[in-house]
């Protein structure tokens, strides 16, 4: 009996342990800014003009990123990366939304890329809202011509800047509907919804997002759960629609690339058109 109560005490013990590393850890499980830090390409590579801009978000971080402008643009895309790379890894979907004729504004997340400062969840919507106001005010861009886009991490900042703000659109692609649910998933012997401090909760904040959204995500993701996406999607409110990839996380677009520069195409322009167009009278 005493053998099993000290085996059970150790048992015990390493359980706390894991607990509290998993506590202390999470800014370390949620963000990897240091996983591929240099910029090492700019839109030129892909024969793209952009400008290099510096954006200050409210506590003062500094942030780096860039303005790719399309000629006759439809609108502007605000464009919000993952937890890992920078913005220079994300070429291809610049000359994706360029392609579509949108310019882009896309940016690195305090402690990504030459962007200053450490990530946080409150820093990251800070980020996110200083890149809204450098459209909305230095850029005088009307609102009803900007569409927030967020891939993974940056579907929920998406999220939460919708919640607050009123673009044109909103699109997930491979979101999650909270990191103490995705937490769940990946350690499921742990109580993590309790030790949860970092939340982004995207599907909360879906529920008072007021504008279109589009929600895609792949049944292959390896990463986030297809049932992820299809709750953010139960979550939204009209109008809305769903895309479903094929492929992994991160190559998803590679495998449906036409068929999703199509479809995001149209779901975009669809919203364009009727965004800022004038009330009728009553």
């Amino acid at each position: 009996m005493r053998m099993m109560w000290h085996v059970l005490g150790i048992l015990l013990a390493v359980y706390g342990g894991l607990a509290l590393l998993l506590y202390f850890s999470q800014s370390r499980l949620v963000y990897y800014p240091e996983t591929g830090r240099e910029i090492i390409a700019t839109p030129v590579r892909i024969g793209l003009p952009f400008e290099d801009i510096r954006l200050t978000a409210s506590d003062g971080i500094g942030l780096h990123g860039w303005f790719v402008p399309a000629p006759q643009p439809r609108g502007t895309v605000l464009f919000l990366h993952g937890n890992a790379g920078n913005i220079s890894h994300r070429l291809d979907s610049l000359q994706m939304f360029h392609r579509l004729g949108y310019n882009t504004l896309i940016f690195d997340y305090r402690g990504y890329g030459n962007s200053s400062g450490t990530p946080t969840e409150q820093g990251t919507y800070r980020d996110a809202e200083a890149a809204w106001r450098y459209l909305t005010e230095q850029r005088q861009v009307p609102a009803c011509r900007i569409v927030l886009f967020g891939e993974s991490l940056g579907g929920a900042i998406a999220a939460q800047l919708a919640s607050t703000r009123k673009p044109a659109a909103l699109v997930i692609a491979s979101g999650f509907t909270s990191v103490p649910e995705m937490a769940q998933h990946l350690y499921p012997y742990l109580p993590v919804r309790w030790l949860a401090r970092i939340r982004y909760d995207t599907r909360a904040c879906l529920r008072t997002v007021t504008a279109p959204v589009l929600i895609a995500h792949s049944p292959q993701d390896e990463i986030i759960p297809y049932e992820h996406g299809r709750a953010l999607f139960a979550a939204a409110h009209p109008p809305k629609q769903f895309l479903e990839l094929a492929g992994g996380h991160n190559d998803g677009f590679i495998f449906m690339r036409e068929e999703w520069v199509r479809a995001l195409g149209d779901f975009l322009g669809k919203q364009m058109d009727a965004a800022c167009a004038p009330a009728q009278p009553a």
